[in-house]
């Protein structure tokens, strides 16, 4: 008996264990119909299992209950397990997911709440494979496969200790509802995205405290949306256990950011500073908070969501109590408040499980993103009211008077009907005249108009009442009370009234002094010699063609044209320096000038030559005196560091006669024949023109006429020195020379023909040759060879740099051939530069800004002209072989000095004349770049220079 009774109560113990080891559950079944299902309340969750989990099945359908044994497959098994049971009642096999979400808002919990977790590391059925895991960033999914009336109990290991929510979807259901939430996912992060982007700009444009606010919290909700959306998966790698970070850290810079938009759009530090302090240390707290995100993502949410249900609780108290006070930002943001307030409550319900629905999640981040919204439609009706909106929508009329203020330019309005002229601001203020001088009737304005100008004012103003149309575009001078005139530019238009008759003439008017002094200027030095200021050779030979006219109706005026030559005056250079040659020529010519009347001209043609025109005197005796006290005054010592320098000059003249058709060239051309016959008698001597001077001078005129018909033939064409790296000794550039092959005289030197080109005018011509040559040489090297960092450079002469026309053939030479305008270097000498400082500086700048190199050639030669080298658009110069030659302290010291002052400037620096290796040593060691030089090839032919450019190439692509 005693032994019956222990059995059954060891049955009764065994069964009591296997009841709290699992008991059975429900089955739910499954069919075609169902497209999903919540499992939540269907699955036993059992803990602290350990790694070995027993459970009874559900029983079959001939109504068995099995018990199986399930050992933990997977790593991140927490010894927590989870049991439910699916059944297939129909006749067809079934396939459904089973998913279980990775995060969910509903029931997450306002304190400690859960952030979101892998739920599920495997599932194992009762029979058959363990679940295939289907691949997902937001969910753990597994594919289940029904055969038809079977029951499969499911057991799976809990990678977490909460399992929130468990749902059976049928796959293409699942995959329909994961596609709309994608979208309608995408359309909230593009809003938000805009939003936080378009705020973020207005920061940028309006630069007022409450846009930066305001985008910060727009960045917040966008980052948090990102999160709640698995964003950032597309762009990082985010495990499951590190997303919980990432949600509490946006919780904590969306409950931070919220108080900063309170605290600036209230402006609370203007009401207490205590508001400044509280807000302060709130903020503070929160950054402590997301330190511990970190750590501790939980309680970071948590209190994030404390504090960011505190901060609109705190905001409707605020906004309440400013509002009373008829603050108007308050007003203005009880809307937004008020909706933040329902969302709000909407999240408590759902965070605390009593919203349960599977679109308050989305619609929550969707209502999130509305409100932000809203918050910037109030932050920029508010920043953008009372003055600011206006400023982006002016009427067409206010925008034009806005802009006629800000230009500074005067409105001048004349009332044609009642005939009077007022402008806005009164001209009288700045002319200084008498407040009704220029008011009332436009006949007002004639006495304080230029003489010059009176009759064209009011021409213009007739024809436009006589016509009753056109624009009155008119520069005139205006008489200011000290006596002085003014330009001004007035454009008007007429206003024709409804009979068809001008009502009114409404335009502006505006100073343009300062615009003409400075054509004035422009004018002045282009024709005029920058250094002494007298006429240059253009002038000159326009005032000579004039003086002719006047010759050829009145017998009493016989011009004599003179031509002053300064004897050796090149060696005065070389010996005292341009400074001083400088200094001679200013006293030449102010000698020079007291010698003449008013009706007389003088002249710098050239660099030591002056010209004279003589028209005060025609009888031969007082010519020839005027001759010799002109030679005179040059011969008279010249004062010069502490001696005296006597300079003497070739003097030829010529004296036009009535019968004469000569040109003004013509003459110039026999009276320079007649200095040259003076040069040839040893100099300082006067040489009237006699016509067998022309004998002596036809050498000269047939080697003028043979270079006209030059290019035509095809005699002249370009040699090339290279420019070499000290560095390597390979080939930097070129420097382009023209070389005439004459078919008579054979090779003439550009020492011969170039003067007679730049006194003849050809010179332009071929320098514009020579451009387009080298251009295309340089073109076909770099085509064929490669040899892009080429450069080549082009000397240009006086002619071509006073001319406009330099500017039009460099950019023509570009546009033709196509080449880069950095390897390209036009070159000048000091000299040349400075004979008009102010007009080539024009030039020069206008090619630079093409990306045109300039060199300045001979370096160093002069004085004068180192002050404007910073002014200048050099990118390299030319260190004159003049420097080479010298002693070696004085050489070393001037050359370091050179080429230290051209590396501080940012120019490169090219080395002409070396003449052995030491030499050659030495400029690279002070940092040199190039050398030009007969040590390293003279001139090459085209040919030659592309056979080494071929060989260089060669060898640099063997190295």
């Amino acid at each position: 008996m005693l032994k019956g009774l222990s059995r059954i109560f060891a049955l009764v113990i065994v069964l009591i264990s296997m009841q709290s080891a699992a008991s059975a559950f429900e089955t739910i079944k499954i069919t075609k119909e169902s497209t999903a299902l919540d499992l939540s309340k269907a699955v036993e969750v059992y803990r602290n299992q350990g790694e070995t989990f027993q459970v009874s099945t559900a029983p079959g359908t001939n109504g068995i209950v099995r018990r199986i044994e399930v050992p933990a497959n997977d790593k991140r098994s927490t010894g927590d397990w989870a049991a439910f049971a699916l059944a297939n009642p129909t006749d067809e096999q079934i396939d459904r997911l089973i998913v279980a979400p990775h995060f969910r808002l509903v029931g997450s919990g306002f304190i400690w709440p859960d952030l979101g977790s892998t739920r599920i590391a495997a599932i194992t059925p009762s029979e058959g494979f363990a679940l295939d895991r289907q691949a997902s960033e937001d969910a753990d999914i597994f594919l289940i496969t029904l055969n038809p009336g079977a029951v499969i109990t499911l057991v799976a290991e809990l990678a977490s200790p909460n399992l929130p929510q468990v749902y059976v979807w049928e796959p293409n259901a699942y995959k329909d509802t994961v596609n709309s939430y994608t979208l309608y996912r995408g359309i909230l992060l593009g809003i938000a995205g805009l939003l936080a982007l378009f705020l973020t700009i207005l920061f940028v444009v309006k630069g007022t405290s409450l846009f930066p606010a305001t985008a910060a919290l727009a960045w917040a909700v966008l980052a948090y949306i990102c999160v709640d959306f698995g964003f950032w998966n597309k762009l990082i790698e985010i495990t499951p256990g590190n997303e919980q970070m990432w949600r509490a850290g946006t919780e904590v810079a969306l409950a931070a950011t919220l108080v900063i938009f309170l605290f600036t759009y209230l402006n609370l530090n203007r009401w207490h500073d205590n508001f400044s302090y509280g807000a302060l240390t709130w903020i503070l707290g929160l950054g402590i908070v997301s330190g511990v995100a970190i750590f501790d993502p939980p309680i970071a949410a948590g209190i994030a969501r404390f504090s960011f249900a505190l901060t609109i609780i705190s905001g409707i108290v605020l906004i309440g109590f400013f509002s009373f006070r008829s603050y108007d930002r308050a007003i203005m943001l009880i809307p937004t408040w008020i909706l933040l307030l329902v969302w709000l409550m909407g999240s408590w319900l759902t965070v605390s499980g009593i919203l349960a629905n599977d679109i308050i999640q989305p619609a929550l981040a969707g209502g999130l993103v509305l409100i932000v919204l809203l918050i910037g439609f109030t932050v920029m009706q508010h920043a953008f009211s009372g003055g600011a909106l206006q400023q982006g929508l002016f009427s067409d009329v206010e925008r034009q008077a806005l802009a006629i203020i800000g230009s500074g330019d005067i409105v001048w309005d004349w009332d044609v009907p009642r005939d009077r002229v007022v402008t806005t601001p009164d001209l009288t203020n700045f002319l200084g005249a008498s407040a009704s001088s220029l008011h009332g009737a436009v006949r007002n304005w004639l006495p304080s108009l230029h003489a010059d100008d009176r009759d064209r004012f009011r021409t213009t103003l007739d024809v436009i009442l006589e016509n009753r149309r056109g624009r009155i575009s008119q520069t005139f001078r205006l008489r200011a009370n000290d006596g002085h005139y003014y330009w001004y530019s007035l454009k008007a238009r007429p206003v024709i009234g409804s009979d068809g008759e001008i009502v009114r003439c409404v335009g502006t008017l505006i100073d343009v002094t300062e615009q003409k002094k400075a054509e004035e200027r422009l004018l002045h030095d282009a024709v005029h010699d920058n250094l002494t200021g007298l006429p240059n050779r253009e002038l000159f030979l326009d005032r000579l063609g004039s003086v002719i006219t006047m010759a050829q109706t009145e017998s009493k005026i016989r011009p004599t044209v003179f031509i002053i030559d300064i004897d050796r005056f090149k060696q005065v250079n070389d010996g005292l320096g341009m400074s001083a040659g400088d200094t001679f020529l200013l006293t030449i010519s102010r000698r020079l000038h007291r010698l003449l009347r008013p009706q007389d001209t003088l002249s710098r043609l050239s660099a030591d030559q002056f010209g004279l025109i003589l028209v005060s005197e025609s009888e031969p005796a007082k010519i020839a005196a005027f001759a010799e006290a002109v030679k005179q005054a040059i011969r008279a010592p010249i004062a010069f560091s502490k001696r005296e320098i006597v300079l003497t000059a070739s003097l030829g003249l010529i004296t036009w006669t009535s019968g004469s058709a000569a040109s003004p060239e013509d003459l110039v051309k026999d009276a320079e024949l007649a200095m040259f016959q003076a040069k040839r008698f040893g100099g300082d001597r006067i040489e009237p023109f006699r016509p067998a001077f022309r004998a002596v001078g036809s050498d000269r005129l047939q080697l003028e006429s043979d270079l006209r018909r030059a290019l035509e033939r095809r005699e002249i064409h370009m040699a090339y020195q290279p420019i070499v790296r000290l560095e390597d000794n390979s080939i930097a550039g070129f420097e382009a020379l023209m070389r005439w092959d004459h078919p008579r005289r054979g090779s003439i030197p550009p020492s011969e023909f170039i003067p007679i080109a730049e006194s003849s005018g050809l010179i332009v011509q071929l320098g514009l040759f020579a451009m387009q040559r080298a251009a295309e040489d340089l073109v076909t090297w770099q085509r064929n060879l490669g040899a892009s960092p080429l450069f080549v450079s082009v000397n240009i002469s006086s002619g071509q740099l006073i001319r406009q026309d330099l500017i039009d053939d460099v950019r023509s030479v570009l546009l033709q051939t196509q080449i880069d305008p950095a390897s390209l270097k036009l070159e000048l000498t000091e000299s040349l530069m400075m004979e008009n400082p102010e007009r080539s500086n024009y030039v020069l700048s206008s090619i630079r800004a093409m990306g045109v190199g300039v060199s300045l050639d001979d370096f160093g030669t002069g004085y004068s002209s180192l002050s404007y080298l910073t002014s200048f658009p050099f990118d390299m110069i030319k260190i004159d072989r003049s420097f080479l030659k010298a002693d070696q302290p004085q050489k070393v010291t001037l050359l370091r000095s050179m080429i230290s002052m051209a590396h501080d400037l940012g120019l490169s620096v090219v080395t002409e004349g070396i003449e052995n290796e030491s030499d050659a040593l030495q400029l690279r060691q002070m940092g040199c770049e190039y050398a030009q030089s007969f040590m390293f090839s003279p001139p090459l032919t085209l040919d030659v220079a592309t056979k080494l450019l071929r060989e260089q190439f060669q060898q640099s692509k063997a190295s």
